[in-house]
């Protein structure tokens, strides 16, 4: 089974006075990207497609940091921990176009690790794109598709192909040749809605640039999944990351760290209580077997009893990661 790295940035907003470090970056909000003063988060997590993400490695930079710097370094400190972490068989690097870099792929190929990063349609991706014989095109099961039985395929708006493609010609030493992964998605006329049909079918295209080893379908799917980290992202922010506490940059970055120690242990304990806990997100965790509802009862010297909620929905699961982590270990026979 594939494990993969992802890899992206978010920008955190600091309050009050100017914290050290901080600067203006662009983020979204409310569906709208604006100019606000802040830290930049890297971070690369850690999943498999049978288990939610962890958090692999994180680096707190400055506000108007752009996505990539760092990226490089930062993935060679993450690969070693996939590996520790038990992540022996295909490893794959995921990003989105912000990382499709030199040194970033450079530092893959260097620890053994596969990559697949969205590619940045300049005019030689463009040009490659355009090569691509139009027969290679294969439909996507994709939710509008429909299965034409006589044709023996789905007839879709999505389609996808592969062609070979080399990559940064222009840096010498560091040309990279992989495939080229290009899905391509109907772009409707405006008009057409008001009754004006298209004269010719005109497409939007995402090439992802990866040394995926799985089929083009299989590889195609795999990096879309790269959005599993969204959650994570939502997860930090919704929690320890709302917002950076103090004023010192270091004290930020050791609060960051502290962030993802504790998203790790949440997943640790998720998985200890139910297969459902093991995929939740955190505010879920949290809901459930953190903010319990409980009386606390003291019985003598030091002796404490909790009283959970009658009929608690979640009783079953809360016993079962209580006695994991409290139970002793059993003794091995000598």
């Amino acid at each position: 089974m594939p494990a993969f790295l992802d890899i992206d940035s978010m920008q955190r907003r600091t309050y009050g006075y100017a914290k050290q470090g901080s600067g203006f970056g662009h983020t979204k909000i409310g569906g709208k990207s604006v100019l606000v003063r802040g830290l930049n988060v890297l971070a690369v997590t850690l999943s498999t497609p049978l288990a939610a993400p962890v958090v692999a490695a994180t680096r707190l930079r400055g506000g108007s940091a752009g996505s990539a710097r760092g990226a490089a370094s930062l993935v060679r400190e993450s690969i070693p921990t996939a590996r520790q972490a038990g992540c022996s068989g295909t490893l794959i690097l995921r990003g989105d176009s912000a990382f499709y870099s030199a040194e970033v792929i450079d530092a893959c190929r260097s620890h053994d690790t596969r990559f697949s990063v969205t590619a940045k349609l300049d005019p030689k991706v463009k040009a490659a794109i355009a090569a691509i014989e139009a027969d290679a095109w294969t439909p996507i099961k994709y939710p509008r598709a429909v299965f034409d039985e006589q044709a023996g395929g789905w007839v879709s708006d999505t389609e996808v192909a592969e062609t070979t493609y080399t990559a940064f010609t222009s840096k010498k030493g560091k040309q990279v040749t992989a495939r080229l992964i290009v899905r391509r998605v109907t772009k409707l006329n405006e008009q057409a809605d008001r009754g004006q049909d298209e004269l010719f079918s005109t497409y939007r295209y995402y090439p992802i640039f990866t040394e995926s080893p799985y089929t083009l379908l299989q590889a195609e799917e795999q990096h879309r999944d790269h959005a599993v980290q969204e959650q994570v992202n939502a997860d930090l922010i919704d929690g320890p990351l709302a917002h950076l506490p103090s004023g010192h940059f270091a004290a930020n970055a050791a609060w960051l760290t502290c962030a993802a120690i504790t998203h790790n242990l949440l997943r640790a304990l998720g998985c200890l209580a139910s297969a459902f806990h093991a995929r939740a997100r955190g505010a879920t965790l949290r809901r459930h077997l953190i903010n319990v509802p409980a009386r606390i009862a003291r019985h003598g010297r030091g002796h404490l009893t909790l009283h959970l909620p009658a009929r608690w929905r979640w009783q079953s699961a809360w016993i079962t990661t209580f006695t994991a982590t409290h139970d002793p270990p059993a003794t091995r026979p000598a």
